[in-house]
């Protein structure tokens, strides 16, 4: 796929040609800027190598490199309700809070990240849109991400399994799992109610396979580290209730308590081939304060 790189009104792409340092590469790119105002901008993560937002300026360029320059003049995470966790002229990556849909419902359409971070790119650039590439639960927070451009969209959700590279979660669930390190396994079946449960195989189910080892436990709770295989609609809620320790706050599918007001999943990690650069990036959204608290 040919992506083109080049100026936008926010966003300045350059090709590195020869080997550098990415504090002299960009001093001599940004005429008129000066040695503390690029610095500046490194501090800001306003600079990325390959999609990779980097702050150190003596970091090493080759030629053939693409380094991405964010308008230091252009609204940033102020501009949304969350943080903005990275953008480049292919993606947008948040930090979706829980209780908030990431797409339109029958009965929400404008309370959603979807609607937020639209309004967040156009706010800069009127013709700009966004295109949707997976959904988190409306109580799950975390990572996700939106593509900047339809052939972004089309390449992730067609080659998802290649680009992918992991979903981890953390999630705190009621009691201690055990063994504290296992791969689950099932076919998923969705109810008429929009339930879903482990079944046979069969040309309704679909297989989903999630991964777990535990963090910490006490106080009648443990934090898990998920990694899930598959993205079915509410697997991991669904594997943990049938191990008997379903996710805290999460009465849909079992749960007893609710000991922070919300569903304790979090998706902590999305980790992928950049489909522009190929370069293997990693995003992060901090564990909640809230899922510490339990175990103090």
């Amino acid at each position: 796929m040919d992506y083109q790189h080049g100026r936008r009104d926010d966003l300045f792409v350059y090709t590195v040609e020869e080997s550098t340092t990415l504090l002299s590469f960009l001093l001599a790119s940004l005429k008129g800027k000066s040695r503390n105002n690029v610095k500046s901008l490194l501090s800001r993560r306003l600079v990325a190598v390959d999609g990779i937002p980097l702050s150190q300026f003596d970091t090493p360029l080759s030629p053939g490199q693409k380094v991405t320059i964010l308008s230091s003049s252009a609204p940033r995470a102020e501009a949304l309700p969350f943080p903005l966790l990275y953008e480049d002229e292919h993606l947008i990556v948040v930090n979706k809070p829980a209780k908030l849909l990431s797409v339109a419902s029958d009965k929400e359409k404008v309370r959603t990240a979807y609607h937020m971070v639209t309004d967040y790119v156009k706010s800069r650039r009127v013709d700009d849109r966004i295109y949707v590439i997976h959904r988190l639960d409306r109580d799950t927070s975390g990572v996700l991400m939106f593509a900047r451009d339809p052939e972004t969209k089309e390449l992730f959700q067609t080659r998802w399994n290649d680009i992918i590279t992991r979903r981890g979660y953390l999630a705190v669930v009621e009691g201690t799992p055990k063994p504290d390190r296992n791969t689950i396994r099932s076919h998923l079946v969705e109810t008429a109610t929009h339930l879903s449960f482990s079944g046979s195989p069969g040309p309704n189910a679909k297989e989903a396979v999630t991964s777990y080892h535990v963090i910490k436990a006490g106080k009648g709770y443990a934090l898990l580290d998920i990694s899930i295989e598959t993205g079915r609609k509410n697997q991991i809620r669904v594997h943990m209730k049938e191990s008997g320790h379903p996710v805290a706050g999460d009465k849909q599918y079992g749960a007893r308590t609710n000991p922070i007001g919300r569903l304790c999943l979090h998706a902590s990690e999305l980790s992928f081939t950049h489909p522009a650069t190929g370069a293997a990036v990693t995003f992060k959204a901090k564990m909640p304060r809230d899922f510490n608290r339990m175990f103090r």
